[in-house]
């Protein structure tokens, strides 16, 4: 017999109340999850996920929701809600995400992203953060970065790092020197493209502050960065936004040339 799973708890997130609404009007209906599947064109496992959150729906699949249950426009509001409201999960679902993608667009002002540390890069960070349990954060980054780049095929992953990541130190001299020469390993991957923003390029629009645009198979995700947490980005338009201001501040960075040599004038400041 198949296995029977309570519905998820409604009041947890709006994703979670998502979920239980797509269950709630499904039985309502009498629909299997192979039925439901055919009306949103997906197969019976991903309705099965989507209800269990862990997948979420797109546009097009609530739309279809709403036309055949005469909801007006319920799950699709449903789904705006889910995207704007705080999600307790949401890294979580963004780390599934990454372990997705296909390409990754990084802007970064402060710091190097995960994708291009050193390990002892990555444990200095964790010393820095306030996290109360700094090893099982460390545990979780690393984890989190061989997932990623450990694939047979990795994602492509074009970052843009502004120079001031490059003038603060991480770590001892010598731990700086290693990463810095790790950015000029990375730069010789097909899959990796880095370029910097120079001082000499002036104010940008990533002054706004660090984020990331995911691209999977069907759609693309963000995440922006902030203190004390971030942000998971689904909606479409904030993703063209996001897109829009990547190219903008690419536009001010150097060549990928250049980039590199600005890397080893760094290099060189540490003997």
């Amino acid at each position: 017999m198949p296995i029977v799973r309570d519905p998820l708890d409604p009041t947890i997130s709006m994703w979670h109340f998502l979920a239980f609404y797509m269950r709630y009007w499904r039985e309502k209906e009498g629909l299997s999850l192979t039925q439901c599947g055919q009306i949103i064109n997906a197969a019976r496992s991903t309705v099965c996920n989507m209800e269990a959150g862990r997948q979420r729906p797109h546009d097009d699949q609530m739309r279809m929701l709403d036309k055949k249950y005469g909801t007006g426009m319920l799950f699709q509001l449903l789904l705006w809600y889910a995207r704007m409201a705080h999600d307790p999960e949401w890294f979580h679902q963004y780390s599934q995400y990454e372990t997705q993608s296909l390409a990754i667009r990084i802007f970064h002002g402060g710091g190097i992203p995960l994708h291009l540390q050193t390990d002892e890069c990555t444990t200095a960070y964790m010393r820095s953060s306030s996290h109360s349990d700094h090893g099982a954060e460390l545990a979780e980054h690393l984890a989190r970065k061989r997932l990623i780049l450990g694939r047979e095929t990795p994602p492509d992953i074009w970052v843009v790092l502004d120079e001031a990541v490059l003038a603060r130190p991480v770590g001892d001299n010598e731990a700086m020197k290693r990463q810095l020469r790790h950015l000029l390993t990375a730069m010789d991957l097909p899959h990796v493209s880095l370029r910097i923003v120079p001082f000499s390029s002036g104010i940008h629009p990533g002054v706004e502050g660090f984020f990331q645009v995911i691209s999977l198979e069907s759609r693309d995700v963000a995440y922006a960065g902030a203190q004390s947490g971030g942000r998971l980005i689904e909606s479409p338009s904030e993703i063209r936004a996001l897109r829009d201001r990547f190219d903008r501040i690419g536009a001010k960075a150097a060549s990928e040339d250049a980039s590199c040599d600005i890397i080893k004038q760094y290099l060189e400041r540490y003997p």
